[in-house]
């Protein structure tokens, strides 16, 4: 129930959190931080390839280990145009938020998250993306 209520707390802190760059301050109970967010899209080829169960296996593998203090995964539709043809490629997808708690340390962590899905489930890219954010908990 813990990581339930942490996860909504953050999804709630970033739905309702900065815009644009951080101003100079965050709000009362809120401090400077930085958030990443990760997209794995789980086609291989042309169909489904990565299972709901790959994934359990992956985030308890590869994920928890990293970030276990806490995390959120997000089901998303994602489009990418493919450079070989130019067709428009769709997929589902998750996402990954966390909160990084000391970004010298973790943002290396988020890179081999990365690296570590593209070698298991054959993937040409994973977006990263990581930003300012007021957090609170």
């Amino acid at each position: 129930m813990r990581n339930r209520m942490m996860s909504l707390a953050l999804t709630g802190t970033l739905l309702g959190g900065c815009a644009g760059p951080m101003a100079a301050g965050c709000g009362p109970g809120a401090t400077p931080g930085l958030v990443a967010e990760v997209v794995f899209g789980r086609n291989i080829g042309n169909s489904l390839g990565v299972t709901d169960a790959d994934w359990s296996r992956f985030v308890d593998e590869e994920v928890t280990p990293r970030f276990p203090d806490g995390l959120t995964v997000l089901d998303a539709g994602g489009q990418w145009r493919d450079t070989g043809n130019g067709t428009i490629v769709r997929e589902p997808s998750k996402v990954l938020v966390v909160v990084l708690s000391d970004a010298a340390r973790d943002r290396p962590r988020v890179a081999e998250i990365a690296d570590a899905y593209k070698r298991r489930f054959d993937q040409q890219a994973v977006l990263t993306m990581t930003r300012p954010a007021c957090v609170s908990f």
